[in-house]
């Protein structure tokens, strides 16, 4: 009868531990929902609990500014190469003080993972092929992102008048496929065209002369009536 009353009961294996002198020396502590192990509303947690909460009220944010000015340099040269002044523009923006940009991008500038001549370089040749921007709206741009005149002229400086003057006329020939209207329209727009992409008017203005002299005897007849030489020489006394 014994052993059937302590299985009505509960008391197999896996009952806890009888109670002894009416205390609760014996019994699992019970916290939340009954369930052992969890602290009750308002009880301290044990050493493990508390080492493993620091991190549950959200993300863990960086430990100090120097490292948070890291991770938005990172971020930053991870759409694209940046310039120092690029960078130090996007931590100002972040709020990041002058002192620790400075430090931060004193020690990329040291290992190279930001480098001003390299991405002048990259910037000239890239964007001089892809768009056929010619050294005067290179020049631009790079002063833009905070190139300084000494770096930008000397990643200019890769990119000669020879070179230059190939591109021009070969954006006017691409050009010329598709533009209608009368040769002095077609001048004009093409003249246009690559003063836009900051070249010269002397060289603009003879490439698309020798481009129409090739196209047909009408156009051929204008360009004839356009002195190139006499812009080209107007142009180097307004630069004087």
């Amino acid at each position: 009868m014994a052993g059937r009353r302590g299985a009505r009961t509960g008391r197999g294996w896996d009952a806890a531990p009888a109670r002894s002198g009416g205390g609760e020396a014996g019994r699992p502590r019970r916290g939340r929902a009954g369930v052992p192990g969890q602290p009750r509303r308002g009880e301290p947690a044990d050493d493990q609990s508390r080492d493993e909460g620091d991190g549950s009220a959200g993300p863990s944010r960086p430990a100090d500014e120097a490292e948070r000015a890291r991770e938005i340099c990172l971020r930053q040269l991870a759409v694209r190469p940046r310039t120092r002044a690029e960078l130090a523009t996007a931590l100002a923006r972040k709020g990041i003080s002058a002192e620790v940009a400075d430090q931060v991008l004193d020690r990329y500038d040291e290992v190279g993972i930001i480098d001003d001549a390299a991405f002048a370089r990259a910037w000239v040749s890239s964007r001089h092929q892809g768009r056929g921007l010619a050294r005067r709206a290179l020049a631009n741009e790079l002063r833009q992102r905070g190139v300084d005149a000494e770096t930008a002229t000397e990643a200019l400086g890769e990119l000669d008048e020879t070179t230059e003057a190939e591109t021009a006329r070969a954006l006017v020939d691409r050009k010329l496929r598709s533009v209608t209207g009368t040769p002095d329209a077609v001048f004009r727009r093409l003249v246009g065209m690559l003063a836009r992409k900051g070249y010269p008017p002397g060289v603009a203005v003879r490439a698309v002369k020798d481009a129409l002299a090739e196209r047909d005897a009408e156009a051929a007849e204008f360009a004839d009536q356009i002195d190139a030489d006499a812009l080209a020489e107007a142009e180097a006394e307004l630069d004087r």
